[in-house]
């Protein structure tokens, strides 16, 4: 059967648009037919019915009202789809034929526009990636900011550096070629699984300088530069076009392009930020319980997703540190400006977004009085900060100009839509006045027919109604039918009442309606217009837009140093790095300031590797947190949490902290403890800043202290980072004998009548119990599972010091006895005995000693075979072969 004039115009849009839903507007619906009324009818829960029944032909269909559908759309793109917005394109009324339709833009989860539906304190960035031969070009976009930067960065295994940036700067939407999709697949699916975020296939745009030149109306990328990048270059050609087709009926936001260099910030990984919690917690990925949350007193939007990016991007220059502490220092000093400046900030909107929807072409009018009570307080914050720098460059005439521009013509009370009037004042426009004098006469004029029927027909009742069907009518109820003239027209029977119209009412219904729509189309085309005005003066905007936010972040940094007692520390370019009285930021935030224990951390060129002990819970991890947490808050400007700190620059802050397995790859526990670590030494340098907890504790006790030993020994030797090693291997306790630079500190207990209390202070020395016991008291194990503890863990230190023994005296007297030792062993096996009554308790040691036992001659036929082993004979692969059997019989026996 031959499809109709409507489904044959629908195919032919949908078939240019096969991968995203078509919304095909129909009067007030948005409908979507087959497959795409399937997923819709799925994702957002929609009725879904079907069209042509009567024709046998079943096409599956859904629809939303056009004034709802926003949120319908931003559902489905947050869920992953894209979708294409088609309108009619000419009205019904003066169609001939089939009403014109065409997509005007397209939705994707990096292109959305529609502010309302997105977080107001995060960016949403649009990324695209190109690879040209060992560089990969990285650029990004917000397109509700127009903020578009570009950055560079070397291929590397694994692709190390690229992951850095893209957990970084966190894309809703990530662009990439199908070919390099290949390449890094794994990675990237991992990221966007966690993220909730997309990849499309894109194309490299031809000739991208000359694409980019075009754009921005510019004769070289120099300005910018970028000029020699050609995969920056490319990328960002990439990006700038998929946001200009997706967005075929509005102009893009942006108007220049910010090289960032990589060089000049300090690496954070994407592991570092999460064990440092830097943005969201761990637990609920939240704000709360994050260096964010401690930091963030920001009063504006734009100040917090300004924070965001100083948190992600430690400062290297010690200059621009110092810019940064000096403003901080000028509003913890000026009480009176700094508490103005917050009650200016309250009033401050979310100025990116509100100048990209005016650029973009989405804004209303309340946008427009948003923005006037903007600049408003702008220039209220200006006059505050009149004698400093804060706003040099800005001219307050032009922004006074946009003020004035927005007060003369829109109502304060301006409705959401643009399309029913009420947003132009009273006397702005001579023509739109006459108009609205005409409709107001008309309106009255109603009063006056309806008052004259009334006592022309003696219906007191009678009433003058309008809806939007009908027009504007007579409605009279069934018990006055009877005294009704011959000259009423009817038009609709109701159960208790009947409507009519009069030629009269008819006229003047004309009148009002025309007069009306006549409104809502030259307010329309003067909003478009003011609009248009205050688009001329968008760099000055966007301009005063970046200074609010970085004030913003500014006061917010000196409200955090007053409020916890953060101290200025002072910036150093040698290797020296001391704090003293250091306290972790967000751990004291949450447990109270009086609570908490400070400690002190130095790092000298002597004293650069701490070995770290203690028992669980006593506060470790927590400890060499604090001092990454410390430096990465000094390197963006903020006071820090200690009493002094002088802090030489950390590059990179590498961790390795807690244990899990990598579900997606298929990684146990250990190697992915051993790949993290595999990065740490990899990309570690003299300047960077090692915390290490735990490690090798996902394999055996042997082979974990060989890895910890062998990996302290490198960093030792090879990198000299600064570096924290946390670790319960007592072992490692003993390098700081055998190397110069290793230092041992551990957490101080206090043990006392058989309790323990952890102090949580840090002192020199290695610590030499682990307490493991006391710690699950404090846990709230029962207590005869902690008395048991106790019973064994005595036995099971004696066995280990008999076979210790045992080796030393054979290794004296190969083949003599020693009676003192044989008896020491039987006087364990009768303690043992008598230590435990529960029988199965006894059963279960009686079989331990019976271990004992066969461990100690095991031992001895090993040690006999070495002593017997001619090495002076052999050739270096029999001895090789010789190690392997031994390996492999020590293994069989354990």
């Amino acid at each position: 059967m031959a499809d109709t004039p409507l489904m044959k115009q629908y195919k032919e849009i949908k078939s240019n648009f096969e991968d995203s839903i078509l919304f095909f507007r129909l009067g007030d619906f948005y409908e979507m037919f087959f497959e795409d009324a399937v997923k819709a009818s799925r994702e957002l829960g929609l009725t879904l019915t079907s069209r042509n029944k009567e024709k046998n032909v079943d096409i599956p269909l859904a629809g939303v009202p056009f004034h709802s559908a926003d949120s319908y759309i931003t559902k489905l793109v947050s869920k992953g789809y894209k979708v294409a917005i088609c309108e009619q394109t000419e009205d019904p009324k003066m169609a001939k034929g089939i009403v014109k339709r065409e997509v005007v833009k397209i939705i994707t989860p990096g292109t959305v526009v529609d502010v309302e539906a997105l977080d107001a304190k995060s960016n949403n960035y649009l990324m695209s990636i190109l690879k040209i031969e060992n560089k990969l070009g990285i650029a990004y976009i917000d397109i509700t900011t127009g903020e578009f930067k570009v950055t560079e960065v070397e291929k590397d295994d694994d692709f190390v550096k690229l992951f850095n940036e893209i957990n970084k700067i966190e894309p809703k939407e990530v662009l990439v070629t199908e070919d390099f999709y290949g390449e890094i697949k794994e990675k990237l699916d991992d990221f966007l699984q966690k993220n909730d975020s997309v990849v499309t296939f894109v194309n490299k745009v031809r000739d991208s300088a000359k694409y980019l030149m075009d754009y921005f109306e510019i004769v070289s990328l120099e300005s910018y530069g970028i000029k020699d990048k050609k995969g920056i270059i490319g990328a960002a050609a990439m990006a700038l076009d998929y946001a200009a087709t997706m967005q075929v009926e509005h102009e893009l936001t942006v108007e220049k392009i910010e090289f960032v260099n990589i060089s000049n910030y300090a690496e954070i990984n994407a592991i570092t930020s999460r064990n440092l919690e830097l943005l969201k917690n761990q637990r609920e990925k939240t704000i709360y319980g994050s260096l964010l949350w401690v930091l963030d007193e920001c009063k504006t939007s734009m100040g917090t997703r300004l924070l965001k990016r100083f948190i992600n991007n430690p400062l290297l220059n010690v200059d621009k540190i110092r810019k940064r502490q000096e403003d901080v220092q000028y509003f913890i000093d000026n009480i009176l400006i700094r508490e103005d400046l917050r009650e200016k900030l309250e009033n401050i909107y979310d100025l990116e977004r509100l100048l990209g929807k005016i650029i973009f072409g989405s804004e209303n009018g309340k946008d427009l009085t948003a923005l006037k009570k903007t600049i408003k307080s702008a220039v209220e914050i200006m006059k505050i900060l009149g004698n400093t720098d804060f706003f040099k460059d800005i001219d307050a005439n032009i922004l006074f100009e946009c003020y004035k521009i927005i007060d003369d013509s829109i109502n304060e009370d301006a409705p959401f839509s643009v399309r029913e009037g009420g947003i132009i004042k009273s006397g702005y426009n001579a023509e739109l006045d006459e108009i609205r004098n005409i409709m107001n006469s008309g309106k009255d004029f109603l009063l006056d027919i309806e008052q004259r029927e009334r006592e022309a027909t003696g219906i007191r009742n009678m009433k003058i109604k309008f809806n939007k069907v009908f027009g504007y009518f007579i409605e009279i109820t069934k018990a006055n039918l009877d005294m009704v003239p011959e000259h009423y027209i009817r038009k609709q029977t109701l159960s208790n009442s009947e409507r009519y119209i009069t030629p009269e009412l008819k006229k003047y219904e004309d009148t009002i309606i025309n007069s009306k729509a006549k409104i809502e189309d030259l307010e329309y085309h003067l909003f478009k217009e003011i609009s248009g005005k205050l688009k001329e003066h968008r760099k000055i905007l966007s301009e005063l837009a970046e200074r609010l936010a970085y004030i913003d972040v500014m006061v917010s940094f000196a409200v955090s140093a007053i409020e916890n007692d953060y101290a200025k520390p002072e910036m150093n370019e040698e290797y020296s790095f001391e704090i003293e009285g250091g306290r972790h930021p967000v751990v004291e935030k949450l447990i109270g300031r009086t609570d908490y224990v400070s400690n002190d951390t130095v790092f000298t060129e002597k004293e650069s590797f701490v070995v770290l002990t203690g028992p669980n819970m006593s506060g470790k991890s927590t400890y060499m947190k604090q001092i990454a947490l410390i430096s990465i808050m000094a390197q963006i400007g903020s006071f820090v949490p200690a009493k002094k700190a002088n802090l030489s620059i950390i590059d990179k802050y590498l961790t390795r902290i807690g244990a899990s397995d990598d579900i997606l790859t298929g990684q146990s526990t250990f190697m992915v403890e051993m790949s993290e670590v595999s990065n740490i030494l990899n990309n570690a340098t003299e300047k960077s800043l090692i915390i290490l907890d735990e490690v090798g504790r996902g394999t055996s006790t042997t082979d974990g202290v060989s890895i910890a030993t062998a990996i302290s020994m490198y960093i030792h030797d090879k990198i000299g980072a600064k570096t924290v090693f946390a670790t319960h291997y007592h072992e490692l306790t003993d390098l700081e004998n055998k190397f110069a630079h290793i230092v041992n500190y551990r957490i101080e207990v206090d043990e006392k009548q058989g309790k323990v209390m952890f102090l949580r202070n840090i002192v020199k020395g290695g610590a030499d119990k682990s307490y493991g016991i006391e710690v699950a008291k404090l846990a709230g194990l029962p207590k005869e599972i902690l008395v048991e503890s106790k019973k064994i863990l005595k036995r099971l230190e004696q066995k280990k010091e008999l076979i210790e023994r045992t080796v030393d005296v054979h290794q004296l007297s190969l083949f003599g006895g020693n009676s003192e030792l044989e008896n020491d062993f039987q006087e364990f096996e009768n303690e043992s005995a008598n230590d435990f009554e529960n029988t199965e308790s006894n059963q279960f040691y009686t079989e331990k000693l019976v271990q004992v036992e066969e461990e100690k001659e095991s031992l001895l036929e090993i040690v006999n075979k070495i002593e017997n082993y001619d090495v002076n004979n052999v050739t270096p692969m029999d001895a090789i072969k010789f190690l392997f059997e031994l390996k492999q019989e020590i293994k069989k026996e354990n």
